[in-house]
């Protein structure tokens, strides 16, 4: 085996990362942005709760500690201190007993994968909820009491967004964006951050930079519409192209989704280096389903960003 001192640096931070529950606010999200600060220094901005965002806004803040459902027998499952996914993302506080009906109608699987916990968020409607794979869940009884538990709170806060200007020689700026919402998953979530993360690292080592380098770390939609309700009329006057960072971390072929309007610089570019590279890959349009391209392409900025992915969200099994 051929020792590799970047890959085993980033497979330390990923071990540090993975254990935190992430949401578009809280505790677990300011703690990722501290942990990839030490490879990019992030400046963090905090919207607080309530803020306007064109005619979004910023929603209160969302913190866990302990989540469970206890069976009759006295046995726990869904327990947060195991896996994060566990919890419908945002659920509000509950304490009770409840009988089998009640609890199905909070419980979330996914027949059709039948071993794998699914992963559900709540951030916009207040209500509770458990994550289990359909084959726990098959296990349990109907007879008898369940207690149910989720220790968290929503209350007013703030919001968490990461950026970093890299300076160049011109104002004309390139934009990397990611996001840093999801709790434990590797390649729909932690494959963008550290990989922007570390083409931070190797664009600051350049001597020269012709380009100016935006760098966004936001939870995914809310983050990026406030971030651009305060830089978006200034990224829009200097963005030359840009580029979402995400699931990056399989083996599969590269996918780029084009901006909007074709025939742009990062188009060009990306297009162009997938073709005379020689790397297996698909070119698809943009469509307004998918990641923080659909902000950064929306009405009244349409800048140049597409997204550039390996194995696209919804197409491998996981």
């Amino acid at each position: 085996m051929i020792f590799d001192p970047v890959n085993e640096e980033l497979e330390k931070y990923f071990d540090r990362l993975w254990p935190i529950c992430r949401s578009i606010t809280g505790d677990g999200l300011r703690e990722s942005l501290s942990i990839l600060g030490e490879i990019i220094p992030l400046e963090i901005i905090e919207y607080p709760s309530g803020t306007k965002a064109f005619d979004w806004e910023v929603p209160r803040e969302w913190n866990i500690r302990e989540a469970y459902i206890e069976t009759p027998d006295g046995k726990r499952v869904a327990d947060f201190s195991e896996n994060n996914l566990h919890v419908i993302n945002y659920s509000i506080p509950v304490d009770k007993e409840v009988d089998y009906a009640e609890l199905q109608d909070h419980v979330r699987t996914l027949p059709d994968q039948p071993n794998a916990i699914p992963y559900v968020t709540s951030y916009y409607s207040e209500k509770w909820g458990f994550c289990l794979s359909q084959n726990v869940f098959d296990s349990l009884t109907q007879e008898g009491k369940y207690r149910v538990k989720i220790d968290s709170t929503l209350e007013p806060g703030s919001m968490s967004v990461g950026h970093c200007v890299l300076k160049g020689e011109t104002e004309e700026e390139v934009l990397i964006s990611t996001y840093v919402c999801h709790p434990s998953m590797a390649n729909n979530e932690l494959s963008g951050p550290l990989a922007a993360a570390f083409l931070y690292k190797k664009l600051a080592a350049l001597s020269k930079r012709k380009y100016t380098y935006r760098f966004v770390f936001a939870p995914e939609t809310i983050g990026v519409i406030a971030y651009l309700s305060q830089f978006g009329e200034t990224m829009k006057e200097n963005m030359r192209a840009g580029f979402v960072a995400t699931c990056c971390g399989d083996a599969g072929p590269f996918t780029y989704k084009r901006s909007k309007d074709p025939n742009n610089l990062a188009d060009r570019a990306a297009e162009h280096l997938l073709r005379t590279a020689s790397l297996p890959h698909s070119v698809i349009n943009f469509a307004v389903g998918g990641s923080d391209e659909r902000q950064y392409c929306s009405p009244g900025f349409n800048m140049p960003v597409g997204s550039l992915m390996r194995t696209m969200y919804q197409r491998y099994p996981e």
